[in-house]
C-alpha cells in the first residue's frame, strides 16, 4: 500500500535512510512498497537489493516536483517506464523548464496525481492517490464518481515526531529561512510515516475497490536488474573478436617499442594478460582507454597513467602507462584477475588546462547520450552543520562562528544550543546535495538514462544521480579522467625551453630523466622545490633521511610518505632499516622472500595482500575484499570481519603463533585507507624524475612554468625565490615585455600581470593583444593612447614599475598620467587626443628610494622584487649560522635569523604544535619544530622574519631545529608614509603558506611498538 515512500535521497526533505525504511517495513510486515524519491533514483538500486534481501516487492520511480511543488508521482512497470521517466525528467534538467501539471503519455509508467491537483481526464495509467484523512471527503468531492481510478496514498517522509522537527529544519534550509517563518506549504504533512496495513486498511473499508487498485498496481510492477551484467560499452570494434584482435595488434606493436625481442619474460606477460583480459571481456574498456590516449597524443597532449592499471604490461606496451611492471615486479592480477569481483579502472591524469579537452573529444566520440560523470553526495558533515542548523534557529552570527570554529565540548548549553546539537547528530552524514564526480566517467552501452536521469552542473558535462560505489554495484566500470599541476609543470617547461633555447625535450623519454646522475644527487639532497609530489617539507626531508638517490627508493618513499604508513610506525621503522640494514630481523621468513626489497616492512598495499596470502594462506578472493578496505573503497564491514576471521582461523591451521598472527595483522589494519599500490607510487616517482630533470638542466624554464601553473604546494613568492637561486633575474611586470603569464627571455624572467592582484585581467590581456598587433608601447601617452585606462589601474602599473622603459621616475609617469586622466573616461576617448603629438611636460625631479620600491611591490605583489625581505629589516644581524651548517651543530643550541615559507599544523596528544620551514639570509631552505609548550609563549605572528632559538636535531642527515624561542622581526618604517600609524602596515601584507591536518595524533614509538626482532617463541 506504500506507492510513495520517500528516504534521506529526497535532498532536504526526507529523513529516513534506506536500510532503516526497509526495516520499518518489515517490522510491521509490509511486502511491498515503492520508493518514490523527489526527482531522483539515486537510492532504488540499494533499495532493490535492501528490499529483495526482506522479502518485499520494490517498486522503483519519484515523485515530480518543479520549484518545490508537488506535480505527480511516477511508478515504473518496469525497465522502460524507468527510462522513460528518466529522459523526461532530464531534458527539464537539462532546459531549465518548469515540469508540466499533466504527465506526458508515458508507456510503462503509472502516474498518480493527489486529489488537489488531479487532471479532470486521466488517461488509462493515470490514478489519484487518496490519503487516509480524505476519504470521508470523497462523498462531497467532485472526484467521487472515480474511485475506479482511486488509489492508496499513504506517503512516507518520516518515522516518529523527532524526524518531523528534523523534516522542518531541513526544509528550512533548503528555503534559507528561520523554522518559525516555514509555513504549511513547505513541509509535508504530520501524516506522512509508515504505519502498520492493519492500522492504514481499514479506512478505506468502504472502498474496497480503491484497496484493489492500488494491489493491481503493485502486481502489474514488475522491475527487474540484473546486477552481474557490465553496462559499459561492450566493444571498441563491434565485437569481443574483433577487440581482441586490435588489442592484440597493438600490444604486438608496442611490445616491439618498449622491448628487445628475444625478451622471453615480457612475452609470456603479454601472453598471459591478453588471455585475462578476454576472459573477462575487458579488451574493449582497454582499447577505448588507448583510444582516448591516442588522440591526447595527437593533439600534443602529455598524460600520465598511474593506479594500478600500471601493473599491466599490455597497458605499458599500449603507451597508456609508462611503468614498466617487470622492471618493478609489479603483478598483473593486483588490477585485473578471474577471482576479481569489483570492476578496475585507469586512473589517467592530464594538465589542468587539456583536460576538458580530452572530455569534450570522450563525449563526441562515444556519444552525449552514453557518457556521463559519476555523480557524488555531498554530505552533512563536520562542524558547518552547526552552522547550518543554528542558522535556522535563529541564532546571530557570532554565535554561529562560536559552534562551528569550537569542539562540541565548548560549546554553551542553553535549550537553543542542545537543540542545535541533537538536530546536528541527527542529520551527520545525510546527503545535503549533489556534485559531479571529481574525474569518474560512465561510458555505456545502452543510453545512460535507462538507469537515471541526468544533470546538467554549470561545468558543462552531464552527471548521473548515483555515486561510484553505485556505479560499481550495477555493472559500470568507471574512467578516471583526471587533472593535476605537476603535467602542466612538465608541459609547459619543454614548450618554454623550445622557445626560449631552441631545444627539444623529449620528456617523455622517460630514460633520460629516471636514475640521471645529477638527478639522483638533488633528490638526495631534498632539492626539489617545484617538483611534483617531492616538494613538500615532509617529503623534502624523508628524501634526505633516506639519502634517496634512485629510482626504487623514491618509489617506495612515494608512499611511505602516506598517513596508513605513517600512522602504523611504519615510515619510522622503514627509514631505520634503510640506514642500518644490519640492525633488523624478519618477522618470518615469508617477509623476507616477500618483502625483502622494503626489509620486511608493508609500504604498499601489495605487500598486505602478499602477506595475508603467504603467511595466513588466505585466498585471492579474500586479498582482494582487504586491498578495497585499505584503499577505502570497501563498504561491508561484515565481509571484511569475515575475512579478519578466516585469516587468524588459516594462521592456526598453518601453525603460526597467535601472537605473531595478532601483531601481523594489527600491522594489516593500521594501512586501512591511506597506502598506495606500488604502481601508483611508481608513475608518481617517474613524474617527480621528469619535474626534477627539468628543474635541473633548464631551472629558469622550468620554474617559470611552475609560477605559470599557480604553484603546488607552496605560494608563488616561493616559486620566485626559486627562480632566482636558479639563475634568473626576476623581474617586474613591463608593458613592453610581459604577459598575462610570466615570460621568460634568456634567464631574465618577467612577471606577468596576473599576479598584480588589483589589476583587470581584462586589461591585463588587452595590453598583450594591442602590443602583438602594433607593437612596443613608445611612451605613457602612447599606452594611453591606445588602452582604455582609468586613472587607478594606471596608478597600478606605475607603481609596479612597468613603464621604467621610458626613463621617467615613478613620480613623473603619475604627474604625467593625473594630467592626462583626470576626470577623463577611455569611453569618451576623442579623436583629438589619439591624434595630438605627445607633449613635453617641465617635471620636477622627485628621487624615490629602493625601499619605497620594495614597498610598492609588497602592496602590489605581496612580496619585495626589487630586494629581499631581509633587507627590509630593522636589524643588520643575519643569524650566528646559516643553514647549510646546520647538520654539524647536533644537539647544540643555534640563532638563526630567518624568513618564514610555510608552517604546518599537526595534532599531538599535548595539544597542536608546528613544523615551520623557512629560508636564512643565503635563501637556503631548513625546517623547525615548535612544541605546544613553546607556542603558548611565542606563537607565530604572521608572515614575516623572526629570529629563533633553538636546538638542532640531525635525523638520519636531516636536521631539525626544535625552537626554544622566537621574535617576529620589525620592517624599517615604510618611508612612502608621514604618519608612524601607517608605517608598518605594510609588514602585514607578507604571507605565509598554513596547512592545517584533520587526524588524530599519531602514535608515539612506544605505542606502537613495532617488533624490530623476532618474536621470542618462534622456531621458524
Amino acid at each position: 500500500m506504500y506507492l510513495n515512500c520517500h528516504s534521506f535521497h529526497s535532498l532536504r526533505y526526507g529523513t529516513i535512510p534506506l536500510d532503516k525504511l526497509v526495516e520499518q517495513a518489515v517490522l510491521y510486515g509490509i511486502k511491498a512498497m515503492a520508493l518514490t524519491d523527489i526527482n531522483t533514483v539515486t537510492g532504488i538500486y540499494d533499495f532493490i537489493r535492501a528490499c529483495e534481501s526482506k522479502g518485499i516487492k520494490p517498486l522503483v520511480g519519484m515523485e515530480f516536483r518543479s520549484n518545490h511543488e508537488f506535480r505527480y508521482i511516477g511508478l515504473a512497470k518496469n525497465a522502460s517506464g524507468l527510462g522513460e521517466m528518466n529522459r523526461f525528467l532530464t531534458d527539464h534538467n537539462f532546459s531549465g523548464e518548469s515540469l508540466p501539471l499533466i504527465a506526458p503519455e508515458f508507456d510503462s509508467v503509472f502516474v498518480i496525481y493527489t486529489l488537489e491537483n488531479a487532471p479532470e481526464f486521466l488517461r488509462e495509467n493515470e490514478f489519484i492517490g487518496i490519503r487516509p484523512d480524505e476519504v470521508l471527503r470523497l462523498l462531497t468531492s467532485e472526484h467521487k464518481n472515480k474511485t475506479a481510478k482511486m488509489v492508496v496514498l499513504q506517503s512516507v517522509t518520516f518515522s516518529n515526531k523527532r524526524e518531523f522537527n528534523l523534516h522542518k529544519i531541513l526544509r528550512a534550509i533548503d528555503t534559507n529561512i528561520i523554522l518559525s517563518r516555514l509555513t504549511e506549504t513547505d513541509y509535508c504533512k504530520t501524516s506522512e510515516k509508515m504505519l502498520p496495513p492493519e492500522s492504514l486498511l481499514p479506512f478505506y473499508e468502504s472502498y474496497p475497490e480503491i484497496i484493489a487498485n492500488t494491489q493491481r498496481i503493485i502486481d502489474s510492477c514488475d522491475f527487474q536488474y540484473d546486477f552481474s551484467i557490465k553496462r559499459n560499452k561492450k566493444f571498441f570494434t563491434g565485437s569481443r573478436e574483433s577487440d581482441l584482435k586490435k588489442l592484440t595488434e597493438l600490444a604486438e606493436k608496442g611490445f616491439e617499442w618498449r622491448y628487445e625481442k628475444e625478451n622471453t619474460i615480457a612475452r609470456k606477460r603479454v601472453e598471459k594478460e591478453l588471455k585475462v583480459i578476454d576472459e573477462l571481456q575487458f579488451s574493449g574498456y582497454f582499447l577505448i582507454t588507448w583510444d582516448i590516449v591516442r588522440y591526447s597524443n595527437s593533439q600534443g597532449f602529455m598524460h600520465i597513467g598511474r593506479g594500478s592499471g600500471a601493473n599491466s604490461i599490455i597497458a605499458y606496451c599500449l603507451g597508456i602507462t609508462d611503468i614498466c611492471p617487470i622492471e618493478l615486479d609489479l603483478y598483473f592480477e593486483r588490477f585485473l584477475n578471474l577471482n576479481r569481483k569489483s570492476p578496475p579502472d585507469f586512473d589517467i591524469d592530464w594538465s589542468w588546462k587539456e583536460r576538458n579537452t580530452i572530455l569534450e573529444y570522450i563525449f563526441n566520440k562515444y556519444g552525449k547520450d552514453h557518457v556521463a560523470f559519476c555523480g557524488t553526495n555531498v554530505e552533512f558533515k563536520h562542524r558547518s552543520i552547526f552552522r547550518e542548523v543554528g542558522k535556522v534557529f535563529g541564532l546571530p552570527k557570532e554565535e554561529l562562528d562560536m559552534l562551528a570554529k569550537n569542539p562540541e565540548d565548548l560549546h554553551e548549553t542553553n535549550s537553543i544550543v542542545k537543540l542545535v546539537q541533537e538536530y546536528s547528530k541527527m542529520m551527520h552524514k545525510y546527503p545535503n546535495q549533489r556534485s559531479m564526480h571529481a574525474c569518474g566517467i560512465i561510458i555505456s552501452e545502452e543510453p545512460i538514462t535507462n538507469y537515471t536521469p541526468l544533470e546538467m552542473p554549470p561545468k558543462g558535462f552531464p552527471i548521473v544521480l548515483f555515486d561510484m560505489h553505485i556505479a560499481e554495484e550495477i555493472g559500470f566500470d568507471k574512467f578516471d579522467i583526471l587533472s593535476q599541476r605537476g603535467i602542466g609543470h612538465i608541459d609547459d617547461s619543454v614548450k618554454l625551453i623550445e622557445k626560449n633555447r631552441g631545444i627539444k625535450v623529449d620528456i617523455r623519454n622517460t630514460s633520460i630523466s629516471k636514475d640521471e646522475a645529477v638527478c639522483n644527487v638533488h633528490l638526495a639532497q631534498g632539492r626539489t622545490i617545484g617538483c611534483f609530489y617531492i616538494e613538500s617539507p615532509a617529503m623534502r626531508g624523508l628524501l634526505r633521511r633516506l639519502n634517496c638517490d634512485n629510482y626504487k627508493i623514491l618509489v617506495a618513499a612515494s608512499s611511505i610518505i602516506r598517513p596508513g604508513v605513517a600512522q602504523s610506525g611504519m615510515m619510522k621503522e622503514y627509514i631505520f632499516r634503510h640506514n642500518n640494514p644490519d640492525q633488523f630481523q624478519y618477522f618470518h621468513e615469508v617477509f623476507k622472500e616477500h618483502l625483502g626489497e622494503t626489509y620486511g616492512i608493508m609500504v604498499y598495499q601489495e605487500d598486505v595482500i602478499k602477506i595475508a596470502q603467504h603467511y595466513g594462506g588466505l585466498p585471492a578472493p579474500d586479498g582482494d575484499i582487504l586491498r578495497r578496505a585499505m584503499s577505502g573503497k570497501g563498504r561491508s564491514m561484515e565481509a571484511l570481519q569475515k575475512v579478519k576471521d578466516n585469516f587468524f582461523a588459516c594462521c592456526a591451521e598453518k601453525g603460526h603463533p597467535e601472537a605473531l598472527s595478532q601483531e601481523i595483522y594489527r600491522q594489516i589494519e593500521s594501512f586501512a585507507g591511506f597506502s598506495f599500490c606500488k604502481a601508483h607510487s611508481a608513475s608518481y616517482a617517474v613524474e617527480s624524475y621528469q619535474s626534477l630533470y627539468l628543474k635541473i638542466n633548464y631551472p629558469v624554464e622550468f620554474m617559470t612554468a611552475v609560477i605559470n601553473n599557480q604553484g603546488g604546494f607552496y605560494r608563488t613568492e616561493v616559486y620566485i625565490h626559486e627562480a632566482r637561486m636558479s639563475g634568473g633575474t626576476v623581474l617586474n611586470p613591463c608593458v613592453n615585455k610581459s604577459e598575462y603569464q610570466t615570460t621568460v627571455y634568456g634567464t631574465d624572467i618577467y612577471l606577468g600581470f596576473m599576479h598584480l592582484q588589483s589589476l583587470e585581467s581584462k586589461t591585463a590581456h588587452l595590453i598583450e593583444s594591442d602590443r602583438e598587433k602594433n607593437g612596443d608601447f613608445l611612451s605613457l601617452e602612447d599606452f594611453i593612447n591606445r588602452i582604455p585606462i582609468g586613472i587607478e589601474s594606471m596608478k597600478i602599473l606605475i607603481f609596479i614599475d612597468a613603464f621604467r622603459f621610458t626613463g621617467k621616475t615613478k613620480n613623473q609617469l603619475l604627474v604625467v598620467a593625473s594630467l592626462l586622466l583626470n576626470n577623463f573616461k577611455p569611453e569618451n576617448r576623442s579623436l583629438m587626443l589619439l591624434q595630438e603629438p605627445v607633449k613635453e611636460y617641465k617635471l620636477p625631479t622627485l628621487e624615490r628610494s629602493l625601499y619605497e620600491d620594495a614597498f610598492d611591490e609588497i602592496e602590489l605583489l605581496s612580496f619585495p622584487v626589487s630586494c629581499t625581505v631581509f633587507d627590509l629589516l630593522q636589524t643588520k644581524h643575519r643569524g650566528d649560522i646559516m643553514a647549510k651548517d646546520l647538520v654539524i651543530h647536533h644537539k647544540k643550541q643555534v640563532r638563526m635569523l630567518a624568513y618564514l615559507i610555510s608552517r604546518k599544523q599537526v595534532p599531538t596528544k599535548k595539544g597542536n604544535m608546528y613544523f615551520g620551514t623557512w629560508i636564512d639570509h643565503e635563501g637556503t631552505y631548513f625546517d623547525t619544530a615548535h612544541f605546544p609548550d613553546c607556542l603558548a609563549q611565542f606563537p607565530f605572528q604572521g608572515g614575516g622574519c623572526y629570529l629563533l632559538l633553538g636546538t638542532v636535531e640531525v635525523d638520519y642527515h636531516f636536521p631539525t631545529i626544535t625552537i626554544t624561542k622566537m621574535a617576529k622581526m620589525p620592517f624599517i618604517p615604510d618611508p612612502r608614509y608621514m604618519d608612524a600609524k601607517d608605517q608598518y602596515k605594510t609588514q602585514r601584507l607578507i604571507k605565509e603558506d598554513v596547512s592545517p591536518t584533520h587526524r588524530e595524533p599519531y602514535p608515539q614509538g612506544h605505542e606502537i611498538n613495532l617488533p624490530r626482532h623476532r618474536m621470542k617463541f618462534q622456531n621458524t
